[in-house]
């Protein structure tokens, strides 16, 4: 090999290296002001005690968690396929919602914060539906939305005290934070990602895959 052809295949490495090193900065780079990168979990759980259950069958025959980002348009692309699923299976599969924000979107911390103030006051799931419902309207937007979702919380009649409050605690943010933790360790690394009985899955494409999926395991 020539030393022209050496020069320019230890440059073409250099560059993916780089590249390679600049999309993770890109992918956890703490962009969004309230939250700062979290450290991956030393006991990372697919599901814990306290985590957010949008089903709870008397006897659940399979758990599936999903990490997301209210903000993430494929979140938003696969939740009615969530719902459709969950209306389907509620009575035999339990269904998580876990958050992980991405440093990407400037509104993913806040509205998490949102959904788990509205969750202190037994509105998690109303809050959850109406961030998603409402995505194309402020999702990307370079501003903060805490005052829209103020006024989403407002119209599902919150207590309003006491959502500005959870809103502002440290603890709220914690809880959004454990989530995230849990996640990284879990070898989260973009949403929407998926377990099904605590193993990592491929989204499904479509509905019927999904379905598909879940029967097939149901089945066992």
């Amino acid at each position: 090999m020539t030393t022209l052809k050496k020069n320019l295949l230890a440059a073409a490495v250099l560059v993916a290296a780089l590249a390679v090193a600049f999309g993770s900065f890109l992918l956890f780079a703490p962009r969004d002001s309230a939250l700062v990168a979290a450290e991956p979990a030393s006991d990372a759980r697919p599901v814990r005690d306290d985590s957010h259950r949008l089903t709870a069958p008397r006897r659940g025959e399979l758990t599936v968690v999903e990490f997301l980002d209210f903000e993430c348009e494929g979140c938003g692309a696969v939740h009615p396929t969530v719902e459709r699923l969950r209306a389907e299976y509620g009575d035999r599969v339990t269904f998580v919602a876990r958050y992980f924000p991405m440093p990407g979107h400037h509104n993913s911390t806040t509205a998490a914060l949102a959904v788990e103030a509205a969750a202190g006051q037994g509105r998690f799931e109303a809050m959850y539906g109406k961030l998603f419902a409402t995505q194309k309207e402020w999702g990307e937007a370079k501003e903060s939305k805490a005052g829209l979702f103020r006024a989403y919380a407002a119209g599902l009649g919150l207590d309003m005290a006491r959502y500005d409050a959870a809103v502002k605690a440290p603890a709220t943010l914690e809880r959004v934070r454990a989530d995230q933790r849990d996640g990284l360790a879990l070898g989260v690394r973009g949403t929407p990602t998926f377990f099904v009985d605590g193993v990592r899955i491929q989204t499904p494409g479509t509905y019927e895959d999904f379905k598909a999926l879940i029967e097939s395991r149901l089945s066992r």
